[in-house]
């Protein structure tokens, strides 16, 4: 898989056999203590600590693009800005199970907050039978999110297990048809991608103008730490955690600012705006 582009192709994910997930559990060091806040809301004030991490914006400009390695793709031109409500549109596809949604949340939970709030966001592990099994992440499965300056949809196509008997992960939620269309036009039928990196997740559309397909940066940084540990560790700039989730969170400001016309400015006028720029198509 091509580190720089870290795309989980959706339709070429293969579940792993009992008897071969079962040797990699033993050999991971996967916690059960983890995989039992799946699903779980995240206290108020676990919000109000990484709401805190997200606006300061020393910390931002300290960070810079961190650990993020990969470029977005470029959108649509002209007039075809994607929009909900009158606002633009954030567009989140990607699977609970998948280590590299695992990761992408972080950073995009973190730019989000920036510009508005979530209400009921959830704990969720990746995959336990996956690369880096159970990392520690959220689900926008059963969340909300309200702001003055864009409109966000995050969609979570299947969860993190599979069901006694199954052979694949069991689905959870199916994009509407407009926003399979959006999907297929920047991301299954992109010929900006390489071939087999088509059809992958996580991905992120920022109103149409800069397309993430595949995470900015390695679900490695998160890997083997609680909830807890990892907040804590955001607060310190040079962390990996830190370098990871606030590096990516910036390049998704940057995107973000983009769509909104640099507002508010108390956000989109920082430095680290600028320098995160190079990441968009």
């Amino acid at each position: 898989m091509d580190k720089k582009r870290l795309v989980y192709v959706l339709v070429a994910v293969v579940v792993i056999a009992v008897a071969a997930a079962a040797v990699l559990l033993l050999n991971s060091g996967t916690s059960p203590t983890l995989v039992k806040y799946d699903n779980v809301a995240v206290p108020q004030a676990t919000m109000a600590q990484l709401n805190s991490i997200a606006n300061n914006m020393s910390l931002a400009n300290s960070v810079g693009t961190g650990l993020a390695e990969a470029s977005m793709l470029p959108g649509a031109t002209g007039s075809h800005m994607l929009t909900l409500n009158g606002l633009p549109e954030v567009l989140y596809i990607g699977a609970d199970y998948c280590p590299y949604c695992a990761a992408t949340r972080w950073g995009l939970v973190i730019a989000l907050m920036r510009f508005g709030n979530f209400s009921a966001l959830h704990y969720m592990t990746s995959s336990a039978v996956d690369y880096d099994p159970s990392t520690p992440t959220f689900t926008f499965y059963n969340s909300s999110y309200s702001s003055s300056y864009l409109s966000f949809v995050g969609v979570e196509t299947y969860t993190n297990y599979v069901p006694s008997g199954a052979s694949y992960y069991a689905a959870l939620q199916t994009p509407t048809q407009s926003e399979g269309v959006i999907f297929n036009k920047y991301d299954t039928n992109n010929t900006l991608l390489p071939a087999d990196a088509r059809g992958g997740i996580p991905f992120v559309d920022f109103g149409n103008l800069s397309i993430e397909d595949g995470a900015l940066v390695m679900p490695d940084a998160f890997y083997r730490h609680t909830w807890g540990q990892i907040v804590s560790s955001l607060g310190n700039s040079n962390t990996q955690q830190s370098q990871a989730a606030i590096g990516a969170a910036n390049v998704y400001t940057a995107a973000i600012c983009r769509m909104t016309n640099n507002t508010p400015s108390s956000v989109c006028d920082q430095p680290f705006v600028k320098a995160a720029t190079a990441f968009l198509g």
